[in-house]
């Protein structure tokens, strides 16, 4: 799939975690205030890969079933992190693919890609997982990583402020 956003839109990945959520409140406060579309998107793998291919298919849901668990997770997450915000300005796409790339197509000619990372407590940075590094890594526009805020040392419960990772294409 090469489908891709178009240049006044952010987007942002969802997983149903803290983390992505986090990123997703914030994309959805940055989109209200640049008047720009909000992408969100979440990416999906069947559950057979990474299975041998002599090895007996395992019992499980259909595809059509993951990629409308796909959809739920999406929905949920959304509803969750923006509650009564919910409108016309956020587009929900949902897409079976390895989540990097899929992120990175998804993100190609957007304003920026918006994405949580984790607290690693009162010690060391906050951590970027491994489809993060990929974007980062890869991305040809702006990448936000956003942290989860740590409300033990926040009180108030606001978000941290996220970090903005310029990209290059090499």
């Amino acid at each position: 799939m090469t489908e891709h956003t178009d240049g006044n839109a952010i987007v942002v990945g969802v997983d149903g975690s803290e983390a992505s959520m986090a990123a997703l409140r914030w994309a959805a406060d940055q989109a209200e205030v640049l008047h720009t579309d909000l992408v969100a998107v979440h990416a999906w793998e069947p559950a057979t890969n990474g299975h041998a291919p002599y090895a007996p298919a395992p019992a499980g849901p259909t595809a059509a079933q993951e990629r409308d668990r796909a959809a739920q997770v999406l929905a949920a997450s959304v509803r969750e992190a923006l509650g009564p915000r919910i409108d016309g300005t956020v587009r929900r796409v949902v897409v079976e693919g390895p989540p990097a790339r899929v992120l990175l197509q998804q993100a190609c000619g957007a304003l920026l890609l918006a994405l949580g990372r984790k607290s690693h407590g009162h010690f060391g940075p906050a951590s970027v997982g491994p489809v993060g590094r990929e974007c980062l890594r890869h991305a040809t526009i702006p990448v936000v990583t956003v942290p989860v805020a740590d409300r033990s040392r926040n009180p108030m419960g606001a978000v941290n402020s996220p970090s903005l990772a310029g990209s290059s294409a090499s």
